[in-house]
């Protein structure tokens, strides 16, 4: 496994340093090994079956989707951009209103029992009143609460399936799907089947 120092490079390859000015923390063990987990994480349209807060999730680019989150009668519909990822280990995302309100990370660490711990960080960043409000302890609370309840949900809807169900592999870099392979140069020539 890579050794990551401090300069926030693993094996070569520069990566996003973990939020340092964090309103949120929050870790859950789950009971099944890191590829399960991190393989049905990326699979963000199936946030609502277990989610309390997520009602829908609309995926519109590579490394853009809009979340649909309300509690009751209230719905709040936003975009948020992949900014990196690194399959089994690490994922950050920012906010793309006008005014960003928040950017997160997730990551993903093997236990010794064979599960895997999960980490979520999110860094709240919201403008006008909602600024002085967050300023207080009680909202930071409640967001925490908020959190926790989201990451028990899902460690309780990945242990009930026992593996994913289904996963995205790709590695993000600054927003970019990153490629293994140089894709070939396509021809503008028609293919047509021979024989």
């Amino acid at each position: 496994m890579a050794h990551e120092e401090d300069d926030g490079r693993t094996d070569g390859v520069v990566r996003r340093r973990p939020l340092r000015e964090r309103h949120v923390e929050e870790t859950v063990e789950v009971a099944v090994p890191v590829r399960t987990a991190y393989n049905q994480w990326t699979q963000f349209k199936t946030f609502p079956r277990f989610s309390a807060v997520v009602h829908e999730v609309e995926q519109l680019r590579p490394t853009v989707t809009a979340w649909t989150l309300g509690y009751g009668p209230l719905r709040h519909r936003f975009s948020v951009e992949i900014v990196e990822q690194d399959p089994d280990a690490y994922l950050a995302w920012r906010g793309l209103e006008q005014h960003p309100t928040h950017e997160g990370e997730v990551e993903f660490r093997p236990t010794e029992a064979g599960g895997t711990a999960i980490t979520v960080r999110m860094l709240l960043r919201p403008h006008g009143v909602a600024k002085s409000l967050t300023r207080s302890s009680r909202v930071t609370e409640l967001a925490a609460r908020l959190v926790r309840g989201e990451l028990v949900r899902f460690q309780q809807f990945i242990e009930g399936l026992g593996q994913e169900g289904g996963a995205w592999r790709g590695t993000i870099r600054n927003g970019r799907v990153q490629h293994d392979t140089p894709e070939p140069p396509r021809s503008r020539v028609a293919q047509w089947p021979v024989g």
